[in-house]
């Protein structure tokens, strides 16, 4: 297979020629990294197996986007021809573009000692061939994966140090970089012991499409801000799989209840999640808001649920028209969003994209911009 034509492609279609980062992308052969994956085909994991279609494999592999690699427990290696998986997705190969961009929000350079997230190994590929294997360390709790992804490197050349890692607790040595490509609440506390001074580390938030970036000061804090663009990756898991969505049992109770409080929204219908700077804001105001939305031609429903006991569900007809909105429990949800809205309208932008941060060496993470403030613990 010329897998070479297909990798320059995609490097082309990512960075320009000059980047240090092109040689990597256009270097490494993503599809023996991902053999197989699943495709969300309306809401069931279909597996695809590269050997038994390569075009298709190439296309997809050398394509700017995520394979979902892992389901639930099930990682598609391992599931026989034909299965369908259910569940959330638990790993995957991050798309190329966001990987090379959260390598340039760490400014790695020459001689970093970096630790990256272990996933497939395709992130870790492409920072070996930037940086040198010697250089690099990749963690994952999962020793499967480690194991797999220590195999096929090997397969290719590269033997960056491995270990399987929960990176939210210790780590395995001092680095100069942090990358993550899974999202964290708080950030631990293990980063700010094993970050060099002057180390910068790079995560996103968990529940929210935040970038955080922050460098290691000599007190052992971190100071940074808030990237102006945006990521989303699966959060930390400490076993197999994710854990039930605390808000299943509130679903079944509420889906189509009647609210406490019934009332008509001045604004069109929003699904949050869609809406990267508001479901951010929104997230840092209430933790834990899980969404779940249905679509039947026009008409459109939305439902926002908490462990609390919290919920909304709002429902339109149109994509002009206010929603419709029930609430119950002991909070206002939609109230919520709709304050996020108000300030995003009154001031025409939201203040967390681009503020500055500061970590403490226990890993509490301080936003602010102007009186503007929130602390992720």
């Amino acid at each position: 297979m010329d897998w070479e034509t297909h990798a320059r492609r995609l490097a082309a279609d990512t960075v320009r020629p000059e980047s240090r980062w092109y040689a990597p992308l256009a270097t490494t052969p993503r599809h023996l990294l991902v053999p197989r994956w699943w495709e969300n085909d309306g809401g069931r994991w279909v597996l695809r197996d590269g050997e038994t279609d390569p075009e298709a494999w190439m296309r997809a592999a050398y394509a700017d986007r995520t394979l979902v690699t892992r389901v639930g427990p099930l990682h598609a290696d391992h599931a026989e021809p034909g299965t369908i998986a259910e569940g959330q997705p638990t790993s995957s190969s991050t798309l190329p573009g966001l990987v090379v961009s959260m390598y340039r929000h760490a400014m790695i350079a020459d001689g970093s000692r970096v630790l990256v997230t272990t996933g497939t190994g395709y992130g870790t590929a492409l920072v070996c061939r930037r940086l040198g294997d010697e250089l690099v360390t990749s963690v994952d709790v999962d020793p499967n994966l480690v194991t797999t992804a220590t195999q096929r490197l090997d397969a290719i050349g590269l033997h960056p140090h491995t270990a399987v890692c929960d990176i939210t607790g210790p780590l395995p040595g001092e680095y100069d970089r942090i990358v993550s490509t899974v999202s964290v609440r708080p950030v631990p506390a293990s980063w700010l012991a094993s970050l060099k001074p002057g180390g910068r580390l790079v995560t996103t938030i968990a529940g929210t499409g935040l970038i955080v970036t922050a460098d290691k000061t000599d007190d052992g804090s971190a100071v940074g801000r808030i990237a102006y663009d945006g990521a989303g990756f699966m959060r930390t898991r400490h076993g197999d799989d994710y854990p039930p969505r605390p808000t299943d049992d509130l679903w079944e109770k509420v889906k189509d209840a009647d609210g406490e409080e019934v009332t008509a929204s001045r604004y069109p219908l929003l699904y949050p999640p869609d809406a990267w700077d508001v479901w951010s804001m929104l997230e840092l105001a209430v933790p834990g808001i899980d969404y779940r939305k249905a679509d039947e031609g026009d008409a459109r429903t939305m439902w926002m649920l908490h462990a609390d006991g919290s919920w909304a569900r709002a429902q339109a007809s149109g994509f002009l028209d206010g929603p419709t909105v029930h609430q119950g429990g002991p909070r206002r949800l939609w109230g919520e969003l709709e304050r996020v809205r108000n300030r995003l309208n009154r001031e025409g932008m939201l203040p967390v994209y681009g503020a500055p941060v500061r970590i403490t060496p226990d890993g509490t993470l301080t936003i602010s911009r102007g009186a503007w403030s929130v602390t992720v613990d």
